[in-house]
């Protein structure tokens, strides 16, 4: 299971302290935390679409992120944002651009 960013300062400490960096449809945001686990948050806005399909996504990223959790290195705060048109992209083009991300930013296992 996914351990998720709950609380709004937690949030705020990785956009104020944490590096980022961007492609056409996903942000990441990534800042070491104490722990020996990653903690994630996801930022989806109503532009993107209704509840459903919000929800949709965000399950998408946790799938993901399930999956291949042993090839991103631990004791970090993520935050993934996304951004306008993610919702027209196939699943396994999702998982792509979020390991590009991960892998641009360091934070990935060769």
């Amino acid at each position: 299971m996914v351990e998720t960013l709950k609380k709004n300062r937690e949030f705020k400490q990785v956009y104020s302290y944490g590096k980022s960096i961007a492609s056409s449809y996903l942000v990441l945001y990534w800042y070491p935390n104490d722990g020996t686990k990653n903690r994630y948050g996801f930022s989806i806005s109503k532009k993107i679409g209704k509840a459903v399909v919000r929800n949709k996504l965000k399950r998408r990223l946790k799938e993901i992120i399930r999956h291949k959790e042993d090839k991103v290195k631990t004791g970090y705060d993520i935050i993934i944002i996304a951004r306008k048109h993610v919702n027209r992209l196939e699943f396994q083009r999702l998982r792509k651009d979020l390991i590009k991300l991960y892998k641009k930013a360091g934070i990935w296992y060769y």
